[in-house]
């Protein structure tokens, strides 16, 4: 049964907590990946990829604002506040997105698993049981397919490229492949989004999808598939995070800690 606004799913309490979790799921990961993208300004390998990560940076951000509003539709608080107000371990975010950005090949590599996994969930959440939700996954897809299409360029690029570029490719996978399988998670209220259409995919529907989708990368680039992701230690979409976070709110929250009631 389709949920047309949010006074609906506030009558159905099941529904509700289900749906803020997977909220602040998805509202956290764009909001902490498009934080590092920021910090590329400056530091990307030319003008035109310092250009295009702000640009991406932005987007990412956007679509944060936009899941913090629908949070903040339901009750939950002020969008500002609920981006920049909240401890580490009341994030949902995967882990992947909260860690630095090491170098170029991490960056591409991490954004490449990521934006192939946002397309799997997005096409998803297009047909979400949340009205409000369905119809801003099916315009933020259409943003992040054009992210998908730069990381997929880089990671091609160098792949082809052998030697040291090749070299930090590998490197990056190898990095990156142990902290991946959080973003498959659906949280503590899994088994409710999927019975309720809320995020109509399960779990390994998702790793699937998103496998089948990145193995032709791989192929293209001429790296070794690694294999599926392990089972992750420790998973962010149950407030389990590493100390990477605490120091990335101190930072993107500094200025807001001076005056939490204040209004830009």
């Amino acid at each position: 049964m389709t949920v047309q606004h949010a006074a609906e799913a506030l009558e159905r309490p099941t529904y509700k907590a289900a749906l803020v979790d997977l909220l602040y799921q998805l509202a956290d990961d764009e909001l902490f990946l498009g934080h590092r993208d920021s910090e590329w300004l400056g530091l990307a390998p030319d003008i035109e990829e310092d250009v295009a990560f702000s640009s991406i940076a932005q987007d990412e951000v956007g679509h944060a604002a936009y899941f913090y509003q629908l949070l903040s539709e339901l009750g939950e608080g002020d969008a500002d506040d609920l981006a920049y107000g909240r401890a580490a371990a009341e994030r949902r975010n995967a882990r992947l997105v909260e860690r630095p950005n090491g170098d170029w090949a991490y960056t591409i590599v991490r954004h490449l698993v990521y934006d192939v996994f946002e397309g799997v969930r997005l096409e998803a959440l297009a047909s979400s049981s949340y009205a409000p939700l369905a119809h801003g996954a099916v315009k933020i897809r259409r943003e992040e397919r054009y992210h998908l299409l730069h990381m997929e360029t880089w990671f091609t690029r160098l792949g082809q490229a052998g030697g040291e570029a090749k070299e930090r490719l590998e490197k990056a996978v190898a990095a990156i492949w142990p902290e991946i399988g959080d973003l498959f998670s659906l949280g503590a209220h899994a088994d409710v989004l999927v019975a309720e259409g809320i995020l109509p995919v399960t779990r390994a529907e998702m790793v699937s999808r998103w496998e089948a989708r990145l193995k032709p990368l791989f192929e293209a680039a001429q790296l070794a598939w690694p294999g599926t992701p392990p089972l992750p230690a420790q998973d962010g979409r149950l407030g389990q995070h590493s100390p990477d976070l605490d120091a990335l709110l101190d930072t993107m929250a500094e200025v807001y800690r001076l005056e939490p009631a204040a209004r830009w």
